[in-house]
């Protein structure tokens, strides 16, 4: 039986330097709402004046802070070197940066055959079946009108994407494998930083 092509999904965040982590912690705890499946009370956060949901689980949240945090040390560190390239002369705001952080959700299915167990040490393999990767660019206002300009497009940008990762998530259920036990998370996930598409941030048409 050949396997299955893992169902993605793109999602876009754009922020200012200060706000990158807050912004893709705000997302990734948005997707693990609809994809943490062991029980937990419902909570909240408010980023951007937005209300996102918020799964309060110590070693998850943990990985998205560290996460974040990564993204956010990468993106200021490509910032940084684009200045220094950048001709002192040339003037106007919207320096900044892109990067990628993704979520992977696998399944543990037993290995069917005796020589792949041998080979990789185990009766198990975690397939993944879903993935979330979130597009972040990061723009440098340099005036208040500018700062007034990207802070509208944040905003606008994670209710977006916000409302996106509701829409994914209640549509796309078929592919979920069953699950078994709803008092631990029945999926083992990773969270990975992947700084592909560095470069300059695109302007997006706000100033």
């Amino acid at each position: 039986m050949e396997q299955q092509t893992p169902q993605e999904f793109i999602l876009e965040a754009f922020a200012d330097p200060a706000s990158v982590r807050d912004v893709v912690r705000g997302i990734l705890h948005t997707i693990f709402f609809h994809r943490f499946f062991p029980s937990v009370s419902p909570h909240s956060r408010e980023v951007l004046d937005i209300t996102l949901p918020y799964v309060d689980d110590v070693e998850l949240d943990t990985m998205i802070e560290k996460r974040a945090a990564e993204l956010a040390r990468e993106l200021d560190a490509e910032r940084t070197h684009s200045h220094h390239q950048h001709h002192p002369s040339s003037r106007g705001g919207g320096g900044g940066g892109r990067g990628n952080i993704s979520v992977q959700f696998f399944e543990k299915k037993r290995r069917k055959a005796w020589y792949m167990r041998a080979a990789y040490g185990g009766g198990d393999e975690e397939v993944c079946w879903e993935i979330w990767t979130v597009k972040v660019t990061v723009a440098e206002p340099r005036t208040e009108s500018e700062r007034a300009k990207v802070r509208n497009a944040m905003a606008q940008t994670l209710l977006t994407t916000a409302m996106k990762i509701v829409t994914c998530a209640n549509t796309h259920k078929d592919h979920i494998p069953p699950i078994t036990d709803s008092e631990t998370n029945p999926f083992p996930y990773q969270i990975n930083v992947n700084q592909k598409d560095a470069g300059w941030a695109t302007r997006m048409g706000i100033y």
